[in-house]
C-alpha cells in the first residue's frame, strides 16, 4: 500500500463524486412520484450537480495551490457528505436541487485536486499506470452509476443512492490521512485568491447551462432564455478581461496556446457532451417505454462501464506518453461510431438494440478518459499542475452539463414536431414524455384508443431518441478531425507568463517509483 495506498484514497473520492452525476438518472422517475417534478426540475437534479462542480472548480483548484491539496481535498468530502444527507433528507425538488448544487460545491473541492495530486505523487511509468487506473475509476464510475442507482432504488429506496455516501466517505477520509502526504500550498502574502474570477466564471457557466435548459420550456425567443443568456455571456467576456490583466489570475489563457493541452480539453467535453449527454434520456425510454425496473436499466449500460474500465487501464500500460492522434482520436472516433449505433430504434424495438452501441463507445471512452487526462497534464509545467486539473475538470463537467441541455431542448423539439397533429397540446406532452411520463399520458387516453396511443408515444420516443444518438454521435467524429487537425505538428514548448508561474509543484511526500 505504500506505493499504491495514496492512488486508492484518490481514486475512492473521484469514483464516489462521478458516480454521483450518473447516480440519479435511473432514480429520476422514483424522485419524479415522490416529490413531483417537472422535466425543468428532473433536468436540474442531474444537471445542477454537473455544474456545480464546473462553476466551482476553477476557483477549488486555486484554493489547493493556496491552502494544500490535501485540506481541499479533505474539506470537499465533508461537504459531499454533508449535501448527500440533505439531498435523501429532502421533503421536496426545490430542496432536493438546492442540496445537490452544495453537492457539486464538494465535489469540486475533491476533483479539482485528484489529477494534480496524481501528477505530483507520481513520475515515469508508473505516472502512466495511475493514470491508468484514475481513468479507469473514472470511466467505470459514469457508467456504473445507474447500476447501483437501480439497485439501492429498487431493494430500499431513491433516498439511499445518498445516503450511501457517508461510509463510503468515512473510508476515503481515513485512508487520505493514512496515505496521502501533507502539503501546505503558497502561503505568500502577496498571492490572493482570485475572488473577481471565481465569481464570473460561476455566473458565465451557470448563466449558460440555465439559458440551455429554459429554452426547450419557453422557447429561444423568450426572455426566460435570452436574458440568463446575454448575463452569461457578458460574465464571460468580463472573465476575460480579467484574466489578463490580473497578476495572479484564476485561468492563465497562455496555456491554450498549447496545441496538446487544447486538444485534451476539446476531447474531455465532446465525449463527455456526446456520450453521456444523451443517457438520462436513454435511461428514461428503458424505463418509461421498455418499462424496465431501475436495476435492469441500469444494468443495460454495464457492457459500456466494463468496455471503458478495461480499455483505460490497457491503455495507461501501454501508453504512459500517450499521442493525441493514437489515442484521442481513435477513442473520439469509436466513441461517436458506438453513441450513433444507438440512434436506430423503433416503436418495437428492445433493449438489446443498445448493447453493441454502449459496448463501442464505452471502448472509446476508455482510451478519452485516459489520453485526455495524461494530455492535459503532462502538456503543461509542473508548477501549473493544480491550474491544469482544475481547467481540464471544469471542462469536463462543462461537456457533460451542455450535453444533458442541448440534449434536453432537442428531444422536446423533435417529439413536439412528431406528435404535432396527433394531441391537443403536442409541446405539453412532449415535455411529458421526455420526462418520463409515457404511462401518465397512455392512461389519461380514452380506453379503447390505449393500445395505438401507446404504440404512437413509443414510436415518437425512438423517433427522438434516435436524432440525440446520431446527432451526438456526428458530434464525436468532428470533434475526432478537430483534434487530428489540432494536433497536426509537433507540440512546441510555450513559456508560462512569469507573473502567474507561481511556486514550484508539491514534492514534498513524493511516492517513490521503484518497488
Amino acid at each position: 500500500m505504500r506505493i499504491w495506498g495514496p492512488l486508492a484514497a484518490v481514486c475512492l473520492g473521484t469514483f464516489m463524486l462521478l458516480v454521483d452525476i450518473t447516480i440519479v438518472l435511473v432514480a429520476l422517475p422514483s424522485m419524479s412520484q415522490s416529490l413531483g417534478s417537472s422535466l425543468s426540475q428532473l433536468q436540474w437534479v442531474a444537471d445542477g450537480y454537473a455544474l456545480a462542480v464546473a462553476a466551482a472548480l476553477l476557483g477549488a483548484g486555486m484554493l489547493a495551490d493556496l491552502q494544500g491539496r490535501r485540506r481541499v481535498y479533505v474539506a470537499g468530502l465533508v461537504v459531499f457528505a454533508s449535501a448527500s444527507v440533505a439531498c435523501a433528507l429532502s421533503p421536496g425538488m426545490g430542496w432536493l436541487i438546492a442540496a445537490r448544487l452544495v453537492q457539486g460545491v464538494g465535489a469540486a473541492a475533491m476533483f479539482a485536486t485528484t489529477l494534480s495530486l496524481i501528477s505530483t505523487l507520481y513520475s515515469g511509468r508508473r505516472l502512466g499506470q495511475a493514470f491508468g487506473v484514475w481513468a479507469a475509476v473514472a470511466a467505470s464510475a459514469s457508467a456504473l452509476g445507474p447500476v447501483m442507482g437501480g439497485l439501492l432504488t429498487e431493494a430500499l429506496d431513491w433516498r439511499w443512492i445518498f445516503y450511501v455516501n457517508v461510509p463510503v466517505t468515512a473510508l476515503a477520509l481515513a485512508m487520505t490521512f493514512r496515505y496521502l502526504p501533507r502539503s501546505t500550498g503558497d502561503r505568500s502574502a502577496t498571492r490572493r485568491p482570485d475572488v473577481p474570477g471565481i465569481v464570473l466564471f460561476a455566473l458565465a457557466a451557470g448563466g449558460f447551462v440555465y439559458a440551455l435548459t429554459a429554452s426547450h420550456a419557453h422557447g429561444w425567443s423568450s426572455a426566460e432564455t435570452l436574458v440568463p443568456l446575454a448575463g452569461a455571456v457578458a460574465a464571460f467576456v468580463v472573465f476575460l478581461t480579467v484574466q489578463r490583466r490580473s497578476t495572479y489570475p484564476l485561468l492563465d489563457l497562455s496555456l491554450f496556446r498549447r496545441p496538446a493541452f487544447s486538444a485534451a480539453l476539446l476531447t474531455i467535453a465532446v465525449g463527455e457532451g456526446a456520450v453521456y449527454g444523451i443517457l438520462p434520456y436513454t435511461s428514461i425510454w428503458l424505463q418509461s417505454v421498455q418499462r424496465l425496473a431501475p436495476i435492469g436499466a441500469g444494468l443495460v449500460v454495464l457492457p459500456h462501464a466494463a468496455a471503458a474500465a478495461l480499455v483505460a487501464v490497457l491503455s495507461g500500460r501501454r501508453m504512459p506518453k500517450p499521442s493525441p492522434r493514437l489515442g484521442a482520436v481513435l477513442g473520439l472516433f469509436l466513441a461517436g461510431i458506438g453513441v450513433g449505433a444507438e440512434g436506430f430504434l423503433g416503436p418495437d424495438s428492445g433493449w438489446p438494440a443498445l448493447i453493441g452501441g454502449l459496448a463501442l463507445s464505452g471502448v472509446g471512452m476508455g482510451l478519452v478518459f485516459q489520453v485526455a487526462a495524461a494530455l492535459a497534464l503532462g502538456s503543461v509545467p509542473g508548477e501549473r499542475a493544480g491550474m491544469a486539473s482544475g481547467i481540464y475538470s471544469t471542462v469536463e463537467q462543462l461537456g457533460y452539463a451542455f450535453g444533458v441541455a442541448v440534449f434536453g431542448t432537442l428531444a422536446v423539439t423533435t417529439m413536439t414536431g412528431s406528435l404535432d397533429g396527433k394531441v391537443a397540446d403536442p409541446a405539453g406532452a412532449a415535455q411529458s414524455l421526455s420526462g418520463g411520463g409515457a404511462g401518465t399520458l397512455v392512461a389519461a387516453a380514452p380506453a379503447g384508443q390505449r393500445a395505438s396511443f401507446d404504440h404512437t408515444l413509443r414510436a415518437v420516443f425512438a423517433g427522438g431518441h434516435n436524432t440525440l444518438a446520431l446527432t451526438a454521435g456526428a458530434l464525436a467524429v468532428a470533434g475526432a478531425a478537430c483534434v487530428f487537425w489540432l494536433t497536426r505538428r509537433p507540440e512546441v514548448p510555450e513559456p508560462v507568463s512569469e507573473a502567474v508561474a507561481g511556486p514550484p509543484a508539491e514534492t514534498a511526500g513524493a511516492v517513490p517509483t521503484a518497488e
